[in-house]
């Protein structure tokens, strides 16, 4: 995860947040968080790229609508990462 931007880390944490959402619906959430406007050329993208690096799959409900879902390998990278931040921050002070 390391190699990650933090948009794109923010898109594995809504994808592994949601059940199977397709590409609005992600996008809606990190409008949602961002408090500003995701366009379509920077979301499908990062997808993408989350998909080439086996962190996410793509899976197709028809014609015009993809979904994605978090990999095993995803979840374990978003585990580890949880394991690292809690390192160093506790917010249970």
């Amino acid at each position: 995860m390391y190699d990650l931007t933090g948009f794109q880390r923010d898109l594995l944490y809504v994808v592994a947040g949601l059940d199977e959402p397709h590409g609005l619906a992600i996008k809606e959430e990190l409008e949602d968080y961002y408090e500003s406007e995701i366009h379509h050329g920077r979301l499908y993208p990062n997808l993408d790229t989350l998909v080439d690096k086996g962190l996410i799959d793509k899976g197709q409900r028809d014609q015009r609508t993809n979904y994605y879902t978090v990999t095993r390998r995803g979840r374990r990278e978003i585990e580890a990462r949880r394991e690292w931040e809690s390192k160093y921050v506790d917010l249970a002070e």
